[in-house]
């Protein structure tokens, strides 16, 4: 069948029926992934409680509401009947959808649905405060639009200006960010997109397409099937709450289409979206210095590739090649890199990242991943090492019936001895590994549920695994409400 066809028969038949075997470890299963949310819950309790006695009593996390950048205010706003009556719809139908669908309009329903959930949870604030002054806070990007009039001039000095001290240092957020990132902001400016509004509508916009990638991702690199299961999961993900009008939404989505793009070069065997996979590799480097650790994801990719990057040896040279444009440009431009990341180091230390304690952090920041990832996430990730270990799932996504979902043989050109949900789960390890590399470096002591957007966004493929969506999908909605009606999120 066509990848364009409707494939409903089919995909309802895998995504629907199990196995008698599978009936009858349900229960000791779904205990388990009941366990694994549970853990969960408890970590971020332990978390609140904790960081609330060391935040009042020392007062050196900085934060009003730990382990999130938050205060406790109950509201509503306009955006919450939306917000509840979407939530409830994708409960509802989105299992079913992302099953009869055909392919490309899931994509662009996904994109659609997750727009309008961002959108939603961030007008639960209203336009102003959840959307227009997200970016023009005193250290955000749009504070230093007239700066740039000149670019390469700016981007010569750009580093004279990154500790705190020097003469008309950085905000925040500009100092602690390789140029790319506000120069994104001055380019909208130029062309005539202003002010925070715009600029904020572009990060959503752009951020919800990171679903999109994620399961371009999963299909070429796992299976259809599996692919089309994360779907409303990656549509009501608790991390929405921060993609409204966060940076980090924009750049969640250009790391994850690089990945994306790299999964589609080496299962299509195309120099050219290898090659575009490597230019959007090397903008992440200069969106946020964090997303080199992107490359662990990619380097993944590779490696379920193996015989394919082998048998087109042209691949990887048009990678490395398409890696190399932006970096480039900087470097030519005036910017170096490596003099910035480690002058962003001193900044830091100077403000309150050398206050927080890396003790407290190094666990809490794992708490702030729960709540960006939600339960159902927990429960797929604990399903996920079980299929690095025993190399199955208890949702086997095996067919049930001879007819193919595609004529696209992406799992044949991927390591054979590997089956579908074994590759997802090596992804995953991937970016899990990334994540707590992230943590380990000391260089993310809180504020993770905006700083690790461009990693949450792929744990929530785990929820793949997971084979009754819908009580799990409620448990996310209701978690993401919330998140947004009772704190007032600093980002």
């Amino acid at each position: 069948m066509a990848a364009s066809a409707r494939p409903a028969p089919y995909v309802a038949a895998v995504t629907l029926s199990r196995t008698r075997s599978e009936r009858r470890s349900d229960p000791r299963c779904l205990r388990r992934d009941l366990y694994a949310a549970g853990a969960a819950a408890l970590l971020v309790t332990a978390a609140v409680l904790v960081g609330r006695h060391i935040q009042f009593t020392y007062g050196t996390l900085f934060v009003r509401w730990p382990p999130l950048l938050a205060d406790w205010d109950p509201h509503a706003g306009p955006g919450t009947p939306g917000a509840v009556l979407l939530a409830a719809a994708t409960v509802a139908y989105g299992p079913t959808l992302a099953a009869r669908l055909s392919w490309r309009p899931l994509l662009a329903t996904a994109w659609a649905a997750t727009t309008a959930w961002i959108l939603s949870l961030a007008l639960v604030d209203g336009w102003h405060r959840g959307i227009a002054s997200r970016l023009t806070g005193h250290n955000e990007y749009l504070r230093v639009i007239d700066r740039f009039h000149d670019i390469p001039g700016t981007l010569r000095d750009f580093t004279h200006h990154i500790v705190a001290g020097t003469p008309d240092p950085w905000p925040a957020h500009v100092a602690g960010h390789p140029p790319a990132a506000t120069l994104t902001f001055v380019l909208l400016d130029r062309t005539g997109l202003r002010g925070g509004g715009w600029a904020g509508l572009w990060c959503v916009l752009a951020g919800a397409t990171a679903s999109v990638a994620v399961l371009v991702t999963v299909r070429a690199l796992a299976d259809e099937s599996l692919a089309r299961r994360a779907a409303p999961f990656l549509v009501l993900a608790p991390a929405a709450v921060w993609l409204g009008a966060s940076a980090d939404a924009y750049f969640a989505a250009v790391a994850a289409w690089s990945v994306a793009l790299l999964a589609l070069a080496v299962t299509g065997r195309s120099p050219a979206l290898a090659a575009a996979s490597g230019l959007l590799l090397g903008l992440s480097c200069y969106l946020s210095y964090g997303l080199t650790l992107i490359a662990l994801p990619c380097a993944a990719v590779l490696l379920l590739a193996g015989p394919t990057v082998l048998a087109r040896p042209a691949l990887l040279p048009a990678l490395l090649a398409g890696s190399a444009v932006v970096p480039l440009a900087f470097t030519l431009a005036g910017f170096d890199w490596w003099t910035a990341y480690r002058l962003l180091i001193t900044r830091y230390y100077q403000g309150v990242g050398g206050t927080r304690p890396y003790g407290y952090w190094v666990w809490a920041n794992l708490a702030c991943t729960v709540l960006i990832t939600g339960p159902a996430t927990a429960a797929g990730l604990r399903r996920t090492a079980t299929a690095l270990t025993h190399r199955t799932t208890s949702t086997s996504t095996r067919p049930t019936s001879t007819r193919p979902t595609s004529t696209r043989p992406t799992s044949t050109r991927l390591v054979s001895a590997r089956p579908a949900p074994t590759r997802l789960a090596l992804l995953l390890a991937a970016v899990f590994l990334a994540l707590l590399v992230a943590d380990l470096s000391g260089m993310s002591k809180a504020e993770t549920e905006r700083i690790w957007l461009p990693f949450a966004v792929w744990l929530l493929a785990a929820c793949a695994f997971l084979p009754r969506p819908r009580p799990w999908l409620t448990a996310q909605a209701v978690l993401a409400l919330l998140l947004n009606h009772l704190l007032l999120t600093g980002w």
